[in-house]
């Protein structure tokens, strides 16, 4: 889909936001009806806090914007296969939709590590796909952890 491509490509360009000031670089944009109500990058570095992943701060904005913790009816583009921590939030937020590019084989809570989404515990079902740029993701993180290497 077009505006899968769009978004993601946005998601994309976060995450390069993130590698160049030496965040880990992740991407994520929530959608909702075609229209973009959060965008965010990575900032666990620069803000000192272990859960500002990319989806959770733009979960928290998209709730603030919306005055409500439940996201129904979004979309959320990611660069990387969410981890647990994410994976849970995405969960609580009642998000529809969630598609990331490259899957992560050491943290991903979507299918690769564990899968989340698909646990009969969890209070809600969100459609999962993956795949969606998932080289030019893969190459990004890669590049990034080459360096710092």
């Amino acid at each position: 889909m077009v505006d899968d491509q769009r978004f993601m490509r946005q998601a994309l360009d976060l995450a390069c936001q993130a590698a160049r000031v030496g965040e880990v670089p992740v991407g994520a944009v929530l959608v909702q009806d075609g229209r973009v109500l959060a965008a965010a990058a990575n900032q666990p570095i620069a803000t000192h806090d272990p859960s500002a992943h990319a989806e959770i701060i733009a979960l928290r904005e998209a709730g603030q914007l919306l005055a409500n913790y439940r996201l129904t009816g979004t979309t959320l583009y990611v660069t990387l296969e969410p981890c647990m921590m994410c994976a849970g939030a995405i969960i609580h937020a009642r998000v529809e939709r969630l598609l990331f590019a490259a899957a992560d084989p050491k943290t991903g809570a979507a299918g690769s590590v564990c899968n989340l989404f698909s646990s009969a515990a969890a209070n809600h079902r969100v459609r999962v796909d993956g795949g969606l740029l998932a080289s030019e993701s893969a190459e990004l993180l890669r590049s990034f952890f080459r360096l710092r290497r």
